[in-house]
């Protein structure tokens, strides 16, 4: 059975179909009048999933392509995103060519970027095949490639014209990947919906496991949460803000530690902690509700310890975080589970949070 759940922002609507075998139906979402269709995928779920993306997509007649790109976050850079534009001028793709994201984040925010300055923009089609990608990245239309000096630093907001959600393709992630996916899905029960939030700490072993009805439950959760914040703040100028819960701390791993060293997943998850900590001392967060995040971190398999950067280190990445203002620091904290504000904290009180969660 197909869910759909509708996202509608300024900048596009589109679908989100999330169901067993979409990967069967992709020819259903390319529009008509494309010329030709271009799927953005890596070795790895190539090998997995490149052919029967690509025998779907080759039902609509049209001509169909495909660039593989190298796996993993440490790649997510703009030499690989150039490998994109060679291809796609290589074979003369128009502005009527249609991209489609057959990968995880990476791919998704790589393939999105290249949508939006191809050509000063063309469509694209998100077919996420990890948890995180498909409760988080995919939806909302935030692209970019990293920089040595910052996560996410060089990008666009560019929404893509449908996402689909196979949830049968999560069966072949290593349970890293799983567990990495499954912060995200925390998340938002933690900012915007308690009732969820306990939910998935009553499934959280159910998740980890791949339960189907448990999986199928949180990711339309996570997608309808996420198509509500997206529509009321498509870029981030207010309260999308809220769903950089975990980021700031997170963000400062993954650049400190090199990218890709911890994957997304598990930076934020640590970083929820660390958020949950400083929400203690700044908006009165219970401290009993602290330990609840920490226990459901560890739970889905997420870290809860940080890695030593050194505390003025830590402080430096955090300053360059694209959510910093004027040289502050931004984070998301949280009064009461449900519930986010974005805001400034004291030096004193960061550094606190520092010494009990770093290694």
């Amino acid at each position: 059975m197909t869910v759909v759940v509708d996202v509608d922002t300024p900048g596009g609507r589109y679908p989100i179909h999330i169901g067993p075998g979409r990967l069967d139906s992709l020819d259903a979402c390319i529009p008509a009048d494309a010329t030709s269709i271009v799927v953005v995928t890596n070795p790895v779920v190539g090998e997995l999933y490149g052919a029967r993306a690509v025998a779907a997509l080759q039902r609509t007649g049209k001509r169909v392509l495909r660039i593989d790109l190298p796996d993993g976050e440490a790649h997510k850079d703009w030499q690989t995103l150039n490998l994109i534009f060679d291809g796609l001028l290589e074979n003369r793709c128009d502005r009527r060519a249609v991209l489609v994201a057959l990968g995880g984040g990476v791919i998704g925010d790589m393939t999105g970027f290249a949508a939006a300055v191809y050509m000063r923009g063309i469509r694209f089609v998100q077919v996420p095949t990890t948890v995180l990608a498909q409760v988080d990245s995919s939806v909302g239309g935030k692209t970019a490639v990293n920089h040595p000096l910052g996560k996410n630093m060089i990008g666009a907001f560019h929404q893509p014209i449908a996402v689909e959600i196979d949830t049968d393709v999560l069966r072949t992630l290593p349970a890293r990947e799983i567990s990495a996916g499954l912060a995200e899905v925390i998340k938002y029960g933690l900012i915007l919906d308690p009732e969820f939030w306990q939910w998935c700490e009553a499934h959280a072993a159910a998740l980890r496991a791949l339960d189907r009805d448990a999986l199928a439950h949180a990711i339309r959760r996570s997608c309808e949460l996420k198509a509500q914040v997206v529509g009321k703040d498509e870029r981030e100028s207010g309260l999308r803000a809220i769903l950089n819960l975990g980021h700031t701390f997170g963000h400062a791993i993954e650049s400190g530690l090199g990218y890709g060293v911890w994957l997304h997943g598990e930076a934020v998850g640590c970083g929820m902690v660390q958020a949950a900590e400083l929400s203690a001392l700044v908006t009165g967060f219970p401290r009993a509700d602290v330990d609840r995040v920490r226990k459901l971190v560890a739970a889905i398999g997420c870290p809860v310890t940080a890695p030593d950067l050194g505390a003025e280190r830590w402080l430096s990445l955090m300053q360059v975080d694209k959510k910093a203002e004027g040289g502050e620091i931004k984070f998301v904290l949280m009064p009461r589970i449900g519930q986010a504000v974005s805001r400034t904290a004291p030096d004193d009180a960061v550094r606190d949070v520092l010494k009990r969660t770093v290694a």
